[in-house]
């Protein structure tokens, strides 16, 4: 049967803007693969990490320059050898599994061998801003069961009460996307744990985090920018807690389902997490996160509008996808 592929930009606007240590957006640019074969067609999602030099032009070359592998039939065990880990090779795993299920007559869910997939509480983020503006913005949002709150600056303490007393009863997961120092470090830890904070992602930058091995961690310390794919995971054990499993950082749910999968085995905790996407980026990582131990999918509520169909968000809860969205 012959098969049709191809990769579009597409861009929705963010309610405001979304802050973090290394800088602001105000739209959401992502790459979508679409695979048809038949009646089926098979979609998937991916923005650009700017972080790892990704821009919306390379991960379109690199999309394109598969597409006639993937025209010719390559599957998603050939596509994890050709492909390196990114946000290219996630759009294109995500379009495969959606084609896979509709094919097949079954649920992504069933094909991962969930018999069931059920709401799960996702974190709302709060962008990073000064005490005061970060105090507004937690208040507003302080009936939600888990905030994810973004951090990364030489003096973050005032920003971490500040978050606490606007939301005295919600969990609090911080983000220092590796702006924290050695010289800071250990203070904004004890801070966090005096103000209950349940996780801290990433404080460090990759590759300068030894340190975490040899201090106290009076909050568990999660890496997201150490921990990109399966391999490797062990390494990171004397210095994280816990392990931030993200689709377009490990390259699609197939690659994410190892990192899972190892993540256990090695006794991590998991969150599953997410870019600022729409419903269709979300939908696989909403499988993937049904027995994960924080859930950071919120992407489509930080933006002004997403796509139709798309995700149930009700209250502090995520649906899981319906199949005219994806699987």
């Amino acid at each position: 049967m012959i098969r049709y592929a191809e990769a579009t930009i597409e861009s929705f606007p963010i309610a405001g803007s979304f802050t973090i240590s290394r800088g602001s957006k105000t739209s959401a640019d992502v790459v979508v693969c679409t695979i048809r074969e038949g009646g089926n067609a098979g979609r998937g999602e991916c923005v650009p990490y700017r972080r790892y030099g990704e821009t919306i032009e390379s991960v379109m070359a690199e999309i394109n320059a598969i597409l006639p592998m993937v025209v010719e039939g390559m599957d998603r065990s050939v596509l994890q050898s050709l492909m390196k880990p990114g946000a290219a090779r996630n759009a294109v795993d995500c379009a495969l599994w959606d084609l896979e299920a509709k094919k097949r007559g079954l649920t992504v869910m069933e094909g991962m061998g969930l018999s069931i997939a059920r709401p799960l509480v996702t974190a709302y983020t709060i962008s990073l801003g000064s005490a005061e503006e970060m105090a507004a913005q937690t208040a507003k949002w302080a009936h939600r069961k888990l905030l994810k709150v973004k951090v990364g600056t030489e003096d973050d303490e005032s920003r971490i009460r500040a978050v606490r007393a606007a939301a005295p009863d919600s969990a609090i997961v911080i983000d220092a996307n590796e702006g924290w120092t050695a010289d800071n470090l250990t203070h904004h830890l004890n801070v966090a744990a005096e103000c209950g904070i349940g996780l801290i992602e990433q404080p460090l930058p990759a590759g300068q985090d030894d340190l975490l091995a040899r201090i106290p961690h009076p909050v568990p310390i999660c890496a997201d920018e150490s921990a990109h794919e399966a391999e490797g995971l062990e390494l990171l054990r004397d210095r994280y807690d816990a392990i931030n499993i993200k689709l377009d950082k490990a390259g699609g749910l197939t690659e994410a389902l190892k990192m899972k999968n190892r993540a256990r085995e090695l006794g991590y905790e998991v969150m599953i997490g997410c870019m600022v996407g729409t419903s269709l980026a979300m939908a696989p990582a909403v499988l993937l996160a049904q027995d994960a131990d924080f859930v950071d999918l919120d992407g489509p509520l930080l933006l002004a509008r997403d796509r139709t169909p798309g995700l149930v968000y009700d209250a502090s809860f995520v649906l899981p996808p319906a199949p005219a969205l994806w699987g």
